[in-house]
């Protein structure tokens, strides 16, 4: 059972959001306040956590950056009623993966939750899965049944990058610093090209679509099995 760390200081928030946890089949450790959530740290395996801000004893950002300097790699969801984007950035800066504002809609939550997951089984395993088809980073592959077909790196990483977040609008930029990086000299142009070239090679592949978002950019999308 994946056990998720909830540190939060308000006992009816804490108690709804862990009513909605369990509810998904999630194991909810609770802590009023950053100290108990280290100490439950030590005691055991967190696969993910949900913080608030504003605790007593210990706050959100100077937990996050404690795990963060100390090494622990989990995703970290911060939860806060400061909604100014220097909040946000001092959220990031510190080590969080997402961020929610208050007052938070729970569904939202549980799909945050699961995204968080998933990037990091995927980052762990450095392997990714949609219906018959599978992409492993470390050979550079993309396998469906008896077929691998081995891709040149920046096409694979490109691939590999809109897969891991499905139906999520990348801009070509957003595509150009991550994959070829803010120094490079291609343009985005190069983004299109790479995107025709996937396109060719996985035409017949019905597990994945590459769809163009006109004046954007790009996402992809994994086509359920019934």
């Amino acid at each position: 059972m994946i056990n998720i760390l909830l540190a939060e200081d308000d006992d009816s928030l804490r108690k709804l959001m862990t009513y909605h946890l369990e509810q998904n089949g999630y194991h909810v450790l609770q802590a009023k306040d950053g100290e108990y959530a280290l100490d439950l740290l030590d005691l055991q395996h967190v696969d993910l956590l949900i913080s608030d801000v504003m605790m007593p004893e210990l706050d959100g950002y100077t937990l996050v950056r404690r795990l963060r300097e100390s090494k622990y790699e989990l995703p970290i969801l911060i939860v806060t009623a400061k909604e100014l984007i220097e909040d946000k950035k001092r959220g990031f800066e510190a080590g969080t993966d997402d961020y929610m504002v208050k007052p938070l809609d729970m569904e939202e939550m549980l799909l945050r939750v699961e995204a968080l997951l998933r990037r990091a089984k995927i980052q762990t395993e450095h392997k990714l899965n949609m219906g018959e088809t599978m992409l492993d980073y470390d050979t550079l592959t993309v396998t469906k049944g008896e077929i691998k077909t081995e891709l040149p790196k920046k096409e694979f990483y490109l691939l590999f990058k809109l897969l891991s977040y499905p139906k999520k609008i990348f801009t070509r930029q957003q595509l150009m610093d991550e994959i070829w990086g803010y120094d490079a000299e291609a343009d985005e142009r190069t983004v299109d090209v790479h995107i025709k070239r996937l396109r060719e090679k996985f035409d017949e592949n019905n597990d994945f679509t590459i769809i163009t978002i006109r004046g954007l950019g790009y996402k992809a999308e994994w086509h359920e099995k019934n």
